[in-house]
């Protein structure tokens, strides 16, 4: 006797297509929104824009060139939201990220050559050359990770806020995290706490509707995912993560309402990744039709026409911060190129925050008894 494999057809509608998804900005909505703004504070977001898009252009260079190894995901198709998400924080808020975080620790103001560096596994590098691409860390910055496990900076991202909240401070912890997160158990555990305990949290799903390689509809029963905080009597919003603007204005307006109120909230961006899951990944899961959406949304060439049409970019304007960008990002990799290697002395001294007695620094090669 055989039986078959193959799913059983749900009675249920199929959810709208994740295309769909996201709050749709129109031509006028944009030019009024824009035109109220102070140019020099556009520019500069365009610029932090393209520094993203052209870091993670040469990061994955690099790698091809193996002075990157491990795992390695880019930002590119999400510089909006990474842009965005840092305008909306204080420099003194926290953020909490997974393993795709090269442009949030830029956004978070750390230096693009640490940043490089830690991607070519320097001790200038952000975690001293030993994190490498999953695991960005700046204490002076206030970015606490890049985690590699999914979900894993969920939970501590809790923990963050509740040390702010026990110690009456007014900053904000943002955790940012990818849509496949929020069907595992910590992500319900830890929203669950921080609405029990009002802690100062946002928590940022960037949906960029592909997961590692699964859409959203076909991994999750619920596949608009910011009505998740529903179940936690959250307030729970999704915005158009290819619009930096609106990404900036309804993360601000949830960080301040955590900041004064202690209330937390989910912020769901819908974008859309231009590469596949990491740089190793051709992506060859997503359909032509898939892939040309992706490209008719970059958020880059979007906010490039809208800033032309509105007079705030011209074609002068556009070169220098071309060029301005170009030599960030060729600074960057000549910082990492000279700097050097950490020593494999050094492997154990970040292992405990203070010494600890009987601590083993035994190095593979070395003997388990001296004499």
């Amino acid at each position: 006797m055989t039986t078959s494999t193959a799913p059983r057809k749900s009675a249920r509608k199929a959810a709208r297509p994740a295309e769909s998804a996201g709050s749709a900005t129109t031509a006028s909505s944009i030019e009024s929104r824009i035109a109220a703004e102070d140019p020099g504070s556009l520019r500069t977001l365009y610029r932090d824009m393209l520094l993203v898009r052209r870091f993670e252009e040469r990061t994955a260079q690099s790698y091809q060139q193996a002075k990157i190894g491990g795992y390695c995901h880019l930002n590119l198709g999400e510089e909006a939201t990474v842009v965005g998400m840092g305008a909306a924080m204080r420099p003194t808020d926290y953020l909490f990220t997974n393993y795709r975080e090269h442009g949030y620790a830029l956004a978070k103001g750390i230096e693009p050559g640490r940043v490089m560096a830690e991607l070519y596994g320097r001790s200038t590098g952000t975690s001293k050359g030993w994190g490498g691409s999953m695991h960005m860390y700046d204490t002076a910055t206030r970015l606490l990770g890049g985690y590699a496990i999914v979900g894993g900076q969920v939970p501590l991202a809790v923990g963050a806020a509740l040390a702010i909240d026990y110690r009456g401070g007014d900053d904000v912890v943002i955790c940012q995290m990818g849509e496949g997160t929020t069907n595992i158990g910590a992500f319900h555990e830890s929203l669950n706490i921080a609405a029990l305990w009002h802690l100062p949290i946002v928590f940022l799903v960037i949906n960029n509707q592909t997961g590692m390689g699964t859409t959203v509809e076909k991994s999750s029963a619920e596949p608009d995912l910011w009505k998740r905080a529903s179940a936690y009597r959250m307030r729970g919003e999704r915005v158009d993560g290819t619009d930096v603007l609106a990404v900036r204005d309804v993360a601000s307006e949830l960080i301040e309402t955590a900041r004064r109120e202690g209330k937390p909230a989910l912020l769901e961006a819908v974008s859309y990744r231009l590469k596949g899951h990491s740089v190793v990944d051709p992506a060859k899961y997503r359909s032509t039709e898939a892939v040309s959406v992706a490209r008719e949304n970059d958020p880059i060439l979007r906010w490039h026409a809208a800033l032309l049409e509105a007079g705030v970019l011209t074609e002068d304007s556009v070169a220098a911060i071309d060029n301005e960008v170009a030599a960030a990002v060729a600074a960057a990799v000549e910082f990492a190129d000279a700097s050097p290697h950490p020593e494999p002395s050094s492997l154990f001294d970040f292992n405990y925050a203070t010494p600890v007695a009987g601590d083993s620094r035994r190095l593979p090669a070395d003997p388990l008894f001296t004499h």
